[in-house]
Order: C-alpha cells, then sequence, then structure tokens
C-alpha cells in the first residue's frame, strides 16, 4: 500500500470526511482491520482563508509547496489537496515537489464522461467558479461544457461555503438557497452538477437536485485509495 500525502485544514471539516472516506474505503477492498496508510499536513485555515481573500497567491503557493515537501520527507508517495480551491496552485506544487499529486478535477470528471454526459453545472468557490485553473481543466481535457451560476448565485454560493459550512454550520435555508442555484443551472442544459467545493457534500443531497450530483470529495477519495492499493488488487 501507497502513503497518501494528504494535506487538509481547507477546511478540517472537509479534511475529516477525506479520513472517513479513505479509511472506509480500504476496510471495504481489503477487508479486516485494514486501514488507509497516510499523513496528514492539516493548515489553520484562518490564514488561508484571509490570504485567499487578499488575492495572494505567491504566499499560498509557499505554504502548499512548503506542506507537500513536509509530507514527503515524512514519506508520503502521493499528495492529496484535500480542496478544490487550492488545486489553482497545482502547477506551482508539482514544480517543486517530485511527488506525483492526484488532481481532484480528473476523477470527476471522469466519472461525468463514463456516465456519457457532457454539460455540467459546477458549484463551487468564488474561485473555483470563476477561475479558468478549473474550468478549463475540465473543458480542455475532458471535453466537457462547464456552466457556472449567475453574479447573484456565485455570491451566495461562495459566501455560505465561508460563513458556514467551514463551520460545520449546516442550515436548511442554506440548503434551499443552493436547491435553487441547482435549478437554475439544469433549466440552462445542465445535465449534471459538480459539487466542487469539499464541503458542499455537508449541505447537498442527492435528492436535493434533479439531475445526477458528482461530490468530489466522494470521487477523490476513492481514486486515492485506487492509486494506493493499485499494486495490491
Amino acid at each position: 500500500m501507497k502513503t497518501l500525502g494528504l494535506i487538509g485544514g481547507m477546511s478540517w471539516e472537509s479534511s475529516a470526511q477525506y479520513y472517513r472516506l479513505i479509511n472506509e474505503e480500504v476496510r471495504q477492498r481489503l477487508g479486516g482491520a485494514h486501514s488507509a496508510q497516510l499523513l496528514l499536513w492539516s493548515m489553520d485555515f484562518a490564514g488561508i482563508k484571509q490570504l485567499q481573500h487578499e488575492g495572494d497567491w505567491d504566499a499560498l503557493g509557499a505554504e502548499m509547496i512548503a506542506a507537500a515537501q513536509r509530507l514527503q520527507a515524512g514519506g508520503a508517495e502521493l499528495l492529496v489537496v484535500c480542496t478544490n480551491t487550492m488545486h489553482k496552485l497545482a502547477p506551482q506544487m508539482e514544480a517543486a515537489c517530485p511527488l506525483p499529486l492526484l488532481h481532484i478535477a480528473d476523477p470527476t470528471a471522469t466519472a461525468i464522461v463514463q456516465a456519457g454526459l457532457g454539460t455540467v453545472g459546477l458549484l463551487g468557490t468564488a474561485f473555483t467558479m470563476e477561475e479558468d485553473f478549473y474550468r478549463g481543466r475540465l473543458s480542455e481535457r475532458f471535453g466537457l461544457q462547464v456552466l457556472v451560476p449567475d453574479a447573484d448565485d456565485r455570491r451566495d454560493v461562495h459566501d455560505i461555503i465561508y460563513r458556514e459550512l467551514i463551520a460545520g454550520v449546516v442550515s436548511e435555508a442554506s440548503r434551499q438557497v443552493y436547491v435553487e442555484v441547482i435549478r437554475r443551472l439544469v433549466e440552462r442544459g445542465a445535465q449534471a452538477i459538480i459539487l466542487g467545493c469539499t464541503e458542499i457534500m455537508l449541505l447537498v443531497r442527492d435528492e436535493d437536485s434533479p439531475v445526477p450530483l458528482f461530490d468530489t470529495t466522494t470521487l477523490h477519495a476513492r481514486a486515492a485509495v485506487d492509486a494506493a492499493l493499485e499494486a495490491l488488487l
């Protein structure tokens, strides 16, 4: 089994889900008392959040590279960044650290393509919805057409993530906001919805959407287990 190196804490609410999902998946596949062999470097999200909203991606890149190098020094063999937004810095991390990085968009897009779907709605932070580092990868590498909510809906989706979900607050009122955002994306032609922030799975359920949901947290965790157990199964 390969040793996974998880960079988490962004937020720890979703990182806890990664830990649970990865260990459950290993136990299911190997049976008995098996669990995952992994290292977790957990960030203090307060500083990360501030730098994100200040737009200081150079400082954030240095933080992510340092975390990757610490995990490498500890014996990690594969990097798993437990957040969608910080994959904006994946190219810098890959250039600075020789460990392979399992990009969160790839297993998500692969699952969508395998389902025979081509047009997807994307929910996430404003950074993920509005910038090209994520949408571009989905379209250029996998041929997906990516729809994002309008400006008001993007603001609501982003604010709920940063005000509530990172603090573990799950509100029925906020769920209904997301339900309406999803409905509008479906009306525009979305055949599926990507839950493109690792905390959204805490709020939105399958029954909240008339089209399939693709939860990046779960798909990324399963792909990490695929990679960790590749030589065993």
